[in-house]
């Protein structure tokens, strides 16, 4: 048995028996409160989620459960709790939850978690293997939109059917387009004038729209004397926010960064012809956005486009509210796309982009009151009507009931293009390796020298980072493959 293996099947021993030892002090509701008295009825107790700030459906699952948990447990269960939201920004949150957690403490008792940190938080039995909360109540097995959601937010490893998290918040990268500027008449004609054809008018125009079409577009409407620029999208050091823009480029090519479901490889993979041409195209982009575009993330995404300095921008589809505010100059109509996909060496169409969003985590450290107050509120989570009022009040639920619902594409103006977006031909999710941070960092820092132009060799830089990453792989004992000889001649400058 591996070293790996050995990791995964402790962890999952343990966590069984840390999560049995509570669930015997606290047995499953009956599915008939007033038969059966609630085992905290009469109790008031505290509870804390630990989310990420500035962030709407973090922001969201608290403020639900404090306005409609609450009051659901008083009446049903008999029990009062009072939920406290703590935040950090995305780039903090895994050392504030890690650094509580290796203490044993049960300050945060579920965690809203990026679905890469799944391995660095399961592996030390720092949160509960929830296989047996759903046998214990089996209504949480959902019936989620499309694999990815499942895969994507409760397993670790990928594919192992092992689930350590509930999804949270489904999210993906949609565009956010000037409907009022494509739908302008003198804009059309000029547009027409110029490439012989037509700017899209609507969602459908944009559904096997290619990069090489959408770059017309982005340069017609780069204006810099007008303060008017094409598209934008992120380029930031920060956390993985430009790896989520590198990573679509290479998939819908046709590359792919590793192999993380049988020997946990990456060189030879990641370091590609097609990936580096990828990275070359990603960074051409930059060319329609406005000035800085090198340090672009989310807030100066939105920024950007409410502001009308782009006529279109990428960005996750969960900061749809932020993107479309209600105070939105009126002459602003702003229209919710699928991104653009690329035109792979057969000739073929593609469009596959990463998946965001994040899951609940339940920490293992818990109180037995804490964890039966945590089922009970995983439960309430997903009751359809629960679901459905997170839709409507600008959540990124991810379950088939909610997404399927007739009224759902109309509720929000980003909700068509985001259950497009998470169907799984066009939507795919990366490793969560225990080293994540340090296989992020590494990419991180050579991406982002290439896209600033500090360095100019896209293939050397992918070699440089294939490098460094089977190696923190190899050491941290996650795979058996060791980086080549040749490594060792690699610079990154």
């Amino acid at each position: 048995m591996s070293t790996r293996t050995s990791l995964w099947t402790w962890s999952r021993l343990s966590s069984r028996l840390a999560l049995c030892l509570l669930l015997g002090a606290v047995m499953a509701l009956s599915t008939s409160v007033a038969q059966e008295a609630h085992p905290l009825e009469g109790e008031s107790i505290d509870m804390t989620i630990l989310g990420i700030g500035g962030w709407v459906p973090s922001s969201l699952g608290a403020e639900m459960a404090n306005d409609l948990f609450k009051p659901f447990a008083l009446e049903e269960y008999g029990y009062d709790v009072t939920f406290t939201f703590d935040a950090a920004p995305f780039a903090a949150l895994f050392q504030r939850a890690a650094a509580s957690l290796a203490t044993r403490s049960n300050e945060y008792n579920i965690i809203i978690s990026d679905s890469q940190w799944l391995g660095a938080l399961s592996e030390p039995g720092w949160i509960v293997n929830v296989d047996e909360i759903i046998e214990e109540h089996p209504e949480l097995d959902i019936e989620w939109y499309s694999e990815i959601v499942g895969v994507g937010y409760q397993e670790y490893p990928m594919y192992s059917g092992i689930r350590w998290g509930f999804p949270q918040a489904g999210d993906v990268v949609v565009m956010f387009v000037r409907r009022d500027m494509l739908h302008d008449e003198a804009e059309r004609a000029a547009f027409l004038e110029e490439h012989g054809r037509e700017l899209p008018y609507d969602y459908e125009d944009f559904l096997e729209m290619s990069y090489g079409e959408f770059e017309d577009i982005a340069a017609f409407f780069t204006r810099p004397d007008e303060g008017l620029y094409g598209h934008a999208f992120q380029y930031s050091r920060e956390y993985d926010f430009l790896s989520m823009w590198m990573y679509p480029f290479m998939f819908s090519l046709g590359g792919d960064i590793g192999d993380f479901e049988d020997e946990n490889r990456v060189y030879g993979i990641l370091n590609s012809e097609v990936n580096a041409r990828a990275m070359e195209i990603n960074r051409a982009w930059q060319q329609y956005m406005p000035p800085g575009a090198i340090n672009f993330g989310i807030a100066e995404i939105i920024d950007l486009f409410t502001a009308g300095q782009v006529f279109s921008a990428q960005q996750w589809a969960a900061v749809g509210p932020a993107m479309i505010p209600e105070d939105l100059p009126e002459e602003f109509d702003v229209m919710v796309v699928p991104p653009p996909g690329l035109i792979q060496d057969d000739g073929s169409f593609n469009r596959l982009y990463n998946v965001g969003g994040q899951p609940w985590v339940i920490n293992a450290f818990n109180t037995p009151e804490q964890m039966r107050v945590a089922i009970d509120f995983m439960r309430w989570w997903y009751l359809p009507e629960t679901q459905m009022e997170y839709a409507r009040r600008g959540g990124s639920p991810s379950d088939a009931a909610t997404l399927n619902h007739p009224d759902y594409e109309d509720m929000k103006p980003w909700n068509r293009a985001f259950k497009f977006m998470l169907q799984d031909d066009n939507a795919r999710d990366f490793y969560r390796e225990p080293t994540y941070a340090q296989l992020l960092s590494t990419q991180q820092e050579a991406w982002h020298a290439f896209a600033s132009g500090e360095i100019d060799d896209a293939m050397n830089t992918l070699e440089w980072i294939a490098c460094e990453q089977q190696k923190i792989l190899f050491d941290s004992g996650a795979s058996e493959i060791r980086p080549p000889a040749e490594c060792r001649q690699v610079r990154l400058r």
